[in-house]
């Protein structure tokens, strides 16, 4: 909490910051070792106290971190049941599918080639296939995922080459690297989660990352459908945080437009894209939705008239025009984006409602790009940062009801906003309300806070 931008916080690292001493080279036995290490431990526990009461984080780890400590070694105590028959099946689907792309992708290129070598494919883009390079690297042209977008109108090679990529990247990683994690013993897969690797508060995992499966793929929804109910339980559920992030916008910035939109239950982008383009709600295109909502999560991440226009395949100047736009109608977000990187500036951090705190020292950089970045996370931290305060609010109060209701069903998984539970039938009505009570009413804010429950026979059918 004190510093979270840090990647390690092994004794060996914090030992010469806060006591100016070293961590010895060598132990005569591993004894000795943890007795040094138990101690170092207790001398430093008043230090820390002392810098969090200091730094008004005292409330923030023991009311939010530190019950988490215990919830989450449950979760991956209990782990999640992946059927072997169905990860054998899917993988071998997923086969059948590349096999059928490298077809594909070897009839565009007029024959064989090692398509995962940039090199080769590079030759087969822009020498064989004639195709207009885009942006150039140290050792060629690049054939990155930017690149294959941008190429996809001139030739359907890059479509093929995008799918080629996203299937065999989902059978590496998740098909065949799942099945390696199952437990033998418990016939689970047990993920790790990590409460001191972002520094935005946001919970990680890792073996298998959960946190980075896209969300609204195909090969998301492929990986989502391998998670499925273990014996004894019969569904998957999952209550997810409708557009915490923008609500938590809405909030801090007090903005009387944004909160009303939220207040009135309206589709908030198409309320935003009613304000923005000038129409009444009831004539918003999807096309005037898809903007409005780029503009809408765009805003959340400091994004640039650039960054929108490339989102949406239009002009820069376009773009800025729907950003002006969009800080006339909501001029409290605009003022409360301002203020926020201008007392970054001041103090050095930005912090969350909760009081959890960034340093972001290269707001002073004299580089232009580094600044810019360290502008965004300024706007950017306090909203993802106190959302991630939110959610992890919202755990410890599903566990206390869960635990208090002497249920069956069990909470398995954190994923940003969602929460992922094993249910059985039955409890299904218990367990909604539950979790409805525990995530609507986890702060008491300006604007509702709502939550989608679904419940499916896997995490996809769930999602």
């Amino acid at each position: 909490l004190l510093k979270p931008e840090e990647k390690s916080y092994e004794l060996a690292d914090i030992l010469p910051a806060v006591f100016n001493a070293q961590y010895p080279e060598k132990f005569p036995d591993e004894a000795t070792e943890l007795v040094f290490c138990a101690k170092t431990i207790y001398k430093l526990r008043d230090f820390f106290r002392k810098e969090l009461k200091e730094n008004n984080l005292s409330e923030l780890y023991e009311n939010i971190e530190k019950p988490l400590t215990t919830i989450l070694a449950e979760l991956e105590e209990t782990g999640i049941y992946a059927d072997r028959k169905h990860l054998a099946q899917k993988s071998q689907e997923v086969g059948g599918i590349i096999k059928e792309l490298e077809e594909k992708i070897y009839g565009f290129a007029g024959g064989e080639f090692k398509i995962n070598s940039t090199k080769q494919l590079a030759e087969v883009l822009f020498e064989t296939l004639k195709l207009k390079p885009k942006k150039k690297t140290k050792t060629g042209y690049s054939t990155d995922a930017e690149v294959l977008t941008a190429l996809k109108d001139e030739h359907p090679i890059a479509d093929a080459l995008l799918n080629y990529r996203m299937w065999t990247k989902l059978k590496s990683t998740y098909l065949d690297g799942i099945e390696s994690l199952i437990d033998e013993r418990t016939g689970r897969i047990h993920t790790t989660f990590h409460q001191t690797v972002t520094a935005t508060g946001r919970l990680s995992s890792s073996e298998p990352n959960l946190q980075n499966i896209p969300i609204r793929t195909e090969e998301g929804r492929a990986v989502r459908a391998l998670f499925e109910p273990g014996a004894g339980y019969d569904a998957i559920l999952s209550a997810d945080y409708s557009q915490i992030e923008l609500r938590v916008l809405a909030h801090m910035s007090g903005d009387e437009n944004f909160i009303r939109a939220f207040k009135t239950g309206v589709d908030v982008h198409t309320a935003t894209a009613a304000e923005v383009f000038g129409v009444p709600a009831e004539s918003v295109t999807d096309t005037l939705r898809r903007r409005a909502k780029a503009v809408n999560f765009g805003i959340v991440y400091g994004i640039s008239d650039f960054g929108l226009a490339k989102d949406l395949g239009i002009s820069r100047k376009e773009a800025a025009k729907y950003i002006e736009t969009y800080f006339n109608k909501y001029p409290a977000v605009k003022k409360f984006l301002d203020d926020t990187v201008k007392n970054a500036r001041q103090d050095g951090f930005v912090k969350t409602i909760f009081g959890r705190r960034r340093a972001l020292p290269a707001l002073m950089s004299q580089n232009f790009n580094q600044r810019s970045m360290a502008e965004r996370m300024a706007m950017n931290t306090p909203i993802q940062g106190t959302a991630a305060d939110i959610i992890k609010i919202a755990m410890k109060r599903a566990y206390d009801g869960l635990k208090a209701a002497k249920l069956k069903s069990r909470m398995i998984l954190q994923v940003h906003d969602e929460l992922v539970l094993e249910v059985t039938t039955e409890e299904i009505p218990a367990v909604t309300k539950i979790l409805q009570e525990a995530m609507e009413k986890a702060v008491d804010f300006a604007v509702p806070l709502l939550v989608d429950i679904n419940t499916g026979k896997n995490w996809a059918e769930a999602k």
